[in-house]
């Protein structure tokens, strides 16, 4: 009873802010909510594990719920649905407001590249009796997690005739998978003596690709040969053709629920593809909005949101204008005008606080699993170092919308201040004039080959993502 409480325990309550584990604050009917929707976004993550795949799956989604590809649409009036791929690697999805573009968007972005090994342009040799394939890392590993699990090949290989040729190998029951070997202990004294960073050599995570020789005496290199002809037969492609091509080594592991409960997700390329999929399913259950809504899917956000399909280029100014010339209002600078009256959620990942390595986290300021969707002000390393840092006034409408719609969320950093520190495309649209904040689901393991997100933030991602989409 109110009355039996002391005034300590009443102003304790009043005053003090209480991170509640979410699964102890929701119904049955919620949970299997929170369970249903997931098995949607884990098959999504089966089946999408590179950024064409990402914008493959997302674009027929997109078609399936009405929207069309920009360029064949010749008007847009409230309502209407358009998306445009760029490249087939990053795309935008907008639905256009019933308020004029002129006073803002309502934005969220992420990205589906995640950390994985290329291939170099030159891959294929032979050494002692094996073909390998030489890789090139992408993005932030830690490169000893990468060997002794199996591996699927995944890409494309574009022929100088202008035929691109799809690649998936090491996903299906029957197919092949394949591996990077490693030392056994028994002989890796001097390895295991090494700094993490240097156990294994980036040079030495070549892919184990065959073993068996063309039949011929009279010729060397017999193992290389033959599995040139296999790929010959299989794909009509020869050696010079994995110049132009674009093929990518990914766990070969599906989407699987964790824990005796299933209360977890473990899978490959989570940072940032959960992002992906809770935006995008948010955005597909939004019907004319007040303001023009747009879901950006970017590209190459783990080295930098460089080239044409990173968020660095001017392809996404082209996209908003193009929404302003087909609305029929576009002028001189208003494009500027239109991102200074935007607003932003940078849906990225963060990095979940890991009780095992707890000396690197600041239990105050950490994002828990199974707490909600975390809300970072800043990222950036130590001294806020290429941060984009949030206004209070934003940061105070977030809160507004997400405690309005009862979403569990946290705020937090990553990490403590001197120990790293991590960036988002928060700065890049910041820096149009948007206001902007990185809010996205906890993981642990990041960057690993087998991530692991909370079902239960999973689901609050995608209502918090709905909500604002329609603030």
């Amino acid at each position: 009873m109110e009355e039996n409480k002391t005034q300590g325990e009443i102003l304790k309550e009043q005053l003090f802010h209480k991170k509640e584990n979410g699964w102890e604050t929701i119904s049955e009917e919620r949970k299997n909510e929170i369970y249903e929707y997931c098995n949607g976004y884990m098959d999504f993550m089966t089946k999408s594990k590179t950024e064409r795949e990402i914008v493959a799956s997302v674009t027929k989604m997109a078609e399936e719920r009405g929207f069309q590809n920009i360029n064949h649409v010749s008007e847009l009036h409230p309502g209407d649905k358009v998306y445009y791929s760029n490249k087939g690697k990053s795309m935008y999805l907008a639905i256009i407001g019933n308020r004029p573009i002129e006073e803002g968007l309502n934005v969220i972005g992420a990205h589906g590249d995640s950390p994985r090994l290329d291939l170099k342009p030159n891959p294929i040799y032979e050494d002692g009796g094996f073909a390998y394939f030489k890789t090139h890392y992408y993005g932030g590993i830690k490169k000893y997690q990468w060997t002794t699990i199996p591996l699927a090949i995944h890409g494309v290989v574009v022929k100088t005739d202008g035929q691109t040729i799809p690649i998936c190998v090491g996903e299906d029951k029957n197919d092949p998978i394949f591996t990077i070997t490693d030392l056994l202990p028994h002989l890796a004294q001097e390895q295991m003596g090494k700094k993490a960073t240097e156990v294994i050599n980036g040079e030495n995570l070549n892919l184990l690709i065959g073993s068996i020789p063309f039949n011929d005496e009279k010729i060397s290199e017999k193992v290389k040969l033959n599995i040139l002809d296999i790929l010959h037969q299989k794909y009509g492609i020869t050696e010079k053709d994995f110049l132009s091509a674009e093929i990518e080594l990914v766990p070969a592991f599906e989407a699987r629920s964790l824990g005796f409960d299933s209360s977890m997700i473990a899978a490959y390329g989570q940072d940032d593809k959960v992002c992906v999929y809770t935006a995008a399913t948010a955005l597909f259950q939004i019907e004319n909005p007040e303001k023009t809504a747009i879901c950006i899917i970017s590209d190459k956000e783990e080295i930098g949101s460089v080239g044409n399909t990173g968020m660095e280029s001017h392809v996404f100014d082209t996209f908003v204008s193009e929404l302003l010339n087909k609305a029929g209002v576009n002028r001189p600078n208003l494009l500027e005008k239109v991102f200074c009256n935007s607003k932003m959620l940078s849906a990225d990942v963060d990095a979940g606080f890991d009780p095992i390595y707890a000396q690197v986290s600041e239990k105050n300021n950490a994002s828990f699993i199974g707490k909600g969707i975390g809300m970072n002000k800043y990222t950036g390393a130590r001294g806020k170092s290429g941060a984009s840092d949030a206004n209070a006034e934003f940061v105070a409408q977030v809160r507004s919308i997400l405690e309005t719609n009862d979403i569990v969320y946290q705020v937090a950093e990553l990490g403590k201040v001197d120990v790293g520190g991590g960036g988002t495309i928060a700065y890049i649209l910041a820096n149009k004039g948007m206001d902007v904040i990185d809010c996205g689901v906890p993981v642990l393991s990041m960057h690993s080959p087998y991530e692991v997100t909370s079902k239960f933030d999973v689901y609050e991602a995608y209502r918090a993502y709905h909500a604002f989409y329609q603030n």
